[in-house]
């Protein structure tokens, strides 16, 4: 019975002292899913409504490595404008951490955009691109997939400007636009 009892304690004390509490693009989405200032969006392979029939080969192995699109996005406003800035140097701080390898970058750090994505060139797990505009907000695109690389990207891309795509799911992101 104390032999249970110890490792028990033992499996508790390392569950408690492996677990990172460090910030992270996923916890950073779980936390602000539900604040009024966000809007987020879940997109799947199903929701693209696209016809396979059509792919090329190297589409479809495009879309077996993606998984789904999480979209975060911070739409400013007169009352919640000083909230920008601090959810927005939160995301920068995030996306500074090395797991996070940056491929490109354009305009300023106060507004403009970066790709970044997490694995390695052969077999990325997640691609990040980080937009913000002081005008309107900011937003957080996370791909999730197994073993894509750059190629499969510009493949999804092709894949969704020819995938019929409900557009009212896009709606909030559009209004983050305007």
């Amino acid at each position: 019975m104390v032999t249970i009892v110890r490792f028990l304690v033992g499996c508790t004390l390392a569950l408690l002292f492996s677990c990172k509490s460090e910030p992270s693009l996923q916890k950073y989405f779980v936390e602000n899913i539900e604040n009024k200032d966000f809007v987020a969006i879940d997109l799947t392979p199903k929701m693209l409504n696209i016809d396979n029939a059509k792919l090329s080969v190297s589409q479809k192995e495009a879309l077996a490595s993606f998984e789904k699109i999480n979209v975060l996005a911070f739409k400013i406003n007169d009352k919640n404008k000083s909230k920008f800035e601090v959810e927005r140097a939160k995301v920068t701080s995030i996306l500074k951490d090395e797991k996070y390898q940056q491929l490109m970058k354009f305009g300023s750090g106060k507004e403009g955009a970066q790709i970044s994505f997490v694995g390695s060139d052969e077999h990325i797990e997640e691609f990040v691109i980080y937009g913000n505009k002081k005008e309107n907000g900011f937003a957080v695109v996370r791909v999730l997939g197994k073993d894509m690389n750059p190629t499969s990207i510009m493949e999804m891309v092709n894949i969704l400007k020819s995938g019929n795509i409900n557009l009212d799911q896009l709606k909030p992101l559009q209004d983050l636009m305007k």
